[in-house]
């Protein structure tokens, strides 16, 4: 018996495509954050300076973003390290969130898109598997 060719139209072909591109936008974008505090940039110095965030931080955060970024890349080998990952970075996110809250700084936009990415990531990841 022949199999039938699968299609874009297939439930389980779209959530596959979903996972693979949201998992891939997000661990590029939080990699790069991750990169930026790691190397030592003016931007996240002067993000914390501005949220009263000791510099001395910038590392351990840096740190924090890569491993959740790797843990993206990681979880397309074994399924639960990407959703831990994705997990991690949702609670990274609402803890920046708190943290711009504590500071009166009311500019979301970077941190919506942080959050966003790794909100549907935990999403396609719990959908996915």
């Amino acid at each position: 018996m022949r199999k039938r060719p699968v299609t874009l139209t297939d439930k389980g072909t779209i959530v596959f495509a979903a996972y693979l591109v949201i998992t891939l936008l997000a661990s590029a974008v939080v990699g790069l954050a991750a990169i930026a505090n790691l190397i030592g940039h003016e931007y996240p110095k002067k993000q914390a300076d501005q949220l009263r965030v000791p510099r001395s931080w910038t590392l351990p955060l840096g740190v924090m973003l890569a491993a959740g970024s790797l843990g993206l890349l990681a979880g397309f080998a074994v399924p639960v390290l990407g959703l831990l990952a994705a997990a991690g970075l949702v609670l990274y996110f609402l803890g920046a969130f708190c943290v711009h809250l504590r500071a009166r700084d009311h500019h979301f936009g970077a941190w919506s898109v942080f959050f966003t990415l790794a909100a549907a990531a935990l999403a396609v990841n719990v959908a996915y598997y």
